[in-house]
């Protein structure tokens, strides 16, 4: 099995299992998400499937979920 660390090539985690949760309205380039067997989360950019995979931890992303939905992220809005 391929070893999985943060910016390794998003192909090499496979074309199943990728979803679009925050799509809508942007012209098809959204991000995609995949939770890997091991709880860590992959996220890649939908227009470029095989470019880069971030990967982070199930705590990295309950920290950014809850704090974007507390309003910690809106200043990327603006």
């Amino acid at each position: 099995m391929t070893p999985i660390y943060n910016g390794m090539p998003a192909a090499e985690l496979g074309s199943e299992g990728w979803y679009k949760p925050w799509s809508g309205g942007n012209g098809g380039n959204c991000v995609e998400a995949m939770k890997l067997s091991d709880g860590r989360i992959a996220m890649r950019q939908s227009a470029d499937p095989d470019g880069p995979a971030l990967i982070y931890s199930h705590r990295e992303i309950a920290a950014f979920i809850q704090g974007a939905k507390a309003g910690q992220a809106d200043f990327l809005l603006t």
